[in-house]
């Protein structure tokens, strides 16, 4: 679990910037959001999109691969 140790010198800005940042780094909301039960609609279109780019990608991978051997 992340957590930051407030020096004297600092400001509540520079703090909960150092703590945002650590919570980046360990995917600590990433998580939570993906252990959550209920996706918003928006969420699940968000995911069809990447899926949709993924898949795309991967054909094309494919068809490129296929099309260097001939």
């Amino acid at each position: 679990m992340p957590g930051i140790k407030v020096r004297e010198t600092d400001s509540f800005d520079e703090a909960y910037r150092r703590f945002k940042k650590q919570t980046d780094r360990n995917l600590v909301v990433t998580e939570c959001r993906a252990r959550r039960f209920f996706e918003s609609k928006t969420e699940k279109r968000k995911k069809q999109k990447i899926n949709a780019k993924k898949k795309i990608l991967k054909r094309l991978y494919m068809l490129r691969r296929y099309e260097s051997k001939l």
